[in-house]
């Protein structure tokens, strides 16, 4: 059974003196591919300054607007609807023996293969001072292994917002043991990683009607790459194998190959920004 989706995003940017010039780039469309089919996809400003499409570095459709005059405030406001169809993630799961699992996850061609996601970065960088108590057994398969890991972050870490920033490392998130959904996604990629598993940051929207938790703006959670299944998305904020409630709108390797907005503004004093997103679906 699949879910119609409307997806309404808004932000609303007042500045304290005249703006001369910006330019912003968003990354919040939904991907048009595999279990989502976009229907239509709108986009505006009310500067009513043409809007550019563009492709980002991973391949991810990206709307750019370049005001060249000048103004105190402009408000973006985008529409998508979408059908997502039914997912039953356990389906991908296909067995292989766990001798055949390790063997591959250790040739040369699978870490070449995936040695972008297997890389630590600033943000997924597990610091030496902290230890993990995380127990990732070779007697159980890849999968399971990744349903454990999605466990324990989700028992182990409180869902508390303002108390990080896109820029907080995981030194903060282990000390402190609560944050917001990209720092739980960049500790799952971290560990992940540790392990030989190729992890990669998902950005995206998350129907919160079931009561999960997720950001007002965007949602993260993880995809690993398992032999034989391919991607498979791990959401650690909420305990859950990503599936129709996800939509996924980007990846990368952290959140900062796939920030939801990003730009430059050439203006002084003080400026506000307000967000907003909803997701609504039916049947």
């Amino acid at each position: 059974m699949a879910l119609h989706y409307v997806i309404k995003y808004a932000a609303t940017n007042v500045y304290e003196n005249l703006v001369g010039e910006a330019l912003w780039q968003f990354l919040i469309a939904p991907l048009n591919s595999g279990s989502q089919q976009i229907i239509s996809s709108e986009f505006r400003n009310s500067l009513q300054i043409p809007i550019e499409k563009s492709i980002n570095g991973y391949g991810f459709e990206t709307f750019r607007i370049h005001p060249k005059k000048s103004f105190t405030s402009i408000d973006f406001e985008a529409e998508f609807h979408l059908i997502k169809d039914h997912i039953n993630p356990f389906e991908k799961t296909i067995a292989l023996s766990l001798d055949n699992e390790l063997s591959q996850i250790n040739s040369l061609n699978f870490i070449v293969e995936h040695s972008i996601y297997l890389k630590s970065t600033t943000l997924t960088k597990l610091p030496k001072r902290h230890e993990i108590d995380f127990l990732y057994s070779e007697q159980i398969s890849i999968f399971e292994n990744m349903k454990n890991l999605n466990s324990w972050i989700f028992d182990g870490f409180s869902f508390k917002t303002d108390v990080t920033d896109v820029d907080t490392d995981l030194d903060i998130i282990l000390e402190e043991k609560q944050g917001v959904c990209q720092d739980f996604t960049h500790l799952f990629c971290a560990i992940a990683r540790s392990h030989n598993i190729p992890a990669r940051y998902v950005s995206g929207y998350l129907h919160q009607g079931n009561g999960y938790f997720g950001d007002s703006q965007m949602h993260a959670w993880a995809e690993v790459f398992i032999p034989a299944c391919g991607w498979i998305g791990f959401d650690p904020t909420n305990n859950l194998i990503a599936a129709e409630n996800h939509i996924k709108v980007a990846h990368g390797k952290d959140y900062s190959d796939c920030p939801p907005i990003k730009g430059i503004v050439y203006t002084s004093g003080a400026n506000h920004t307000k967000y907003s997103v909803e997701v609504n679906a039916q049947q």
